[in-house]
């Protein structure tokens, strides 16, 4: 099949456009789409220039997400004086794997020539997954836990770096299947909350100050589409399941959008931009009320609606 644009052979379908792209058009496709949602969620401010230099820190897993948006984001912004660019990477001791996506971490950091920042749980906490798992006193799900830790490295060392934005790789379809979690569990208080935290463009979002704002410029391409950038440009990812990924409820998510994308293409598409127009409307009627109560943690001083945040209690019950 050829591409549509020009005459060479096409490497891609995509059923939801009806195109067929070759290799030149489908890269320049996915980057389009990329520095398109980085000027729509207006993460460069007017007021950033060389003498005020925003800082982007982004969470580098070494997965296909994160280094395709990391490779992306440094071609469009190296010669930019405006922004720079710093890769923070969390291990969380799970033997075999993160050793792994750490080296395509690694690899990818020297490669582009960005700093490269390593934490590990380990040394933030005393603690390795692989033992969490193994204890488990909450009885949960490893992710759980995990996505306390993770999010609590992140927003402090994004603090620490004096970030101006941070930035994940998640894809089209993580923030499909996160909007109809939502929807299917009637949380429209949590669709607002996600707009405001890194999904509405920056000029639009209720202001939080407390935290350093998060975007998903990545957030438009699909992600076959994003495996398939990182196979045609040789980027060194690491792309392997994490081998105690155990959130059944989201994976029943993603089979039901396989199958819903596949007998009507684009529908990942339309349950996002809905997702999003509605995000806005609700994180303006739900402004002002309710507002959480926030405090310092009696244990760490990390910003929390509890007395003692949920990292903390965790990690108590590890003890």
């Amino acid at each position: 099949m050829e591409c549509t644009r020009c005459d060479d052979e096409a490497v891609m379908h995509a059923a939801y456009s009806g195109a067929h792209l070759c290799e030149s058009h489908f890269l320049e496709s996915v980057e389009k789409r990329v520095r398109r949602r980085v000027r729509r969620d207006d993460l460069v401010p007017r007021e950033a220039t060389p003498e005020n230099p925003q800082t982007w820190v982004i969470g580098l897993s070494g997965g296909k997400d994160s280094v395709v948006l990391t490779k992306i984001l440094h071609d469009t912004f190296a010669e930019d004086p405006r922004i720079e660019l710093v890769g923070l990477t969390i291990h969380e001791g799970i033997e075999g794997y993160r050793d792994a996506s750490l080296e395509a971490c690694v690899e990818l950091a020297s490669d582009l020539d960005i700093r490269h920042e390593v934490v590990s749980y380990e040394e933030e906490f005393g603690i390795r997954m692989d033992d969490v798992v193994e204890d488990d006193p909450e009885n949960m799900a490893a992710c759980a836990y995990c996505g306390v830790f993770r999010r609590d490295v992140l927003s402090r060392y994004a603090d620490e770096l004096e970030a101006d934005i941070l930035l994940t790789g998640h894809n089209l379809d993580d923030e499909a299947q996160s909007a109809l979690m939502n929807f299917l569990e009637g949380d429209v208080a949590q669709i607002g909350k996600h707009f405001d935290a890194s999904l509405g463009p920056l000029s639009e979002r209720k202001a939080q100050d407390e935290f350093v704002p998060r975007a998903k410029p990545l957030r438009d391409v699909p992600e076959k589409e994003v495996a398939l950038y990182a196979h045609l440009e040789d980027l060194p990812a690491h792309i392997t399941e994490c081998p105690h990924s155990s959130e059944a409820y989201r994976g029943e998510i993603q089979q039901l959008l396989y199958t819903l994308e596949e007998n009507h293409p684009g529908t990942r598409h339309s349950i996002l931009a809905g997702y999003e127009e509605l995000g806005g409307i609700v994180a303006d009627e739900y402004s002002g009320e309710d507002g959480a109560d926030l405090r310092d943690c009696a244990e760490c001083g990390s910003t929390t609606t509890r007395e003692i945040c949920r990292k903390c209690s965790l990690l108590e019950s590890l003890a």
